[in-house]
């Protein structure tokens, strides 16, 4: 499943970015995030790896992200995996004439198991709605500190 969400921030590049690129804000933005911790290499460079623990109620879920590309503020190519789930996001910023930042986040998920490739296969708009929210709170969040 391969889809594309766009959102333009409120803010130039260079602070979007700032906010975008921190550890320590990710909790201020993702809803359900309970834990960041960098277990390889520094936050947000080619090659670290991060494991984000998220608890929504009945659900919890580790994903380990990793970042396989990286010029910022440019672009940020980041895979995430968790139990049967593979993700590959592809987020590219461009800042406008007026001074505003276009996000935006190319995904492609891939599923292993019976149980996940059916889930996929029947509910795909969740994936993207979650997408979406995700970048809206981050909009939120950024053009509101």
């Amino acid at each position: 499943m391969q889809y594309t969400k766009k959102i333009i921030i409120d803010l130039p590049l260079e602070k979007t970015v700032e906010f975008m690129d921190s550890l320590e804000n990710l909790k201020k933005w993702q809803e359900g995030l309970v834990e960041a911790k960098v277990i390889r290499g520094n936050f947000g460079e080619k090659g670290a790896k991060t494991e984000l623990k998220y608890d929504f109620g009945k659900r919890k879920m580790t994903l380990i992200e990793t970042i396989l590309e990286t010029d910022m503020p440019r672009l940020l190519i980041a895979e995430y995996t968790t139990k049967n789930v593979y993700n590959i996001q592809r987020n590219t910023f461009e800042a406008t004439q007026d001074g505003k930042t276009i996000w935006t986040s190319e995904s492609e998920f891939k599923f292993e198991g019976l149980a996940m490739k059916t889930f996929g296969f029947l509910i795909p708009g969740a994936f993207k709605k979650q997408s979406l929210k995700y970048m809206r709170d981050f909009k939120n969040f950024a053009e509101n500190q």
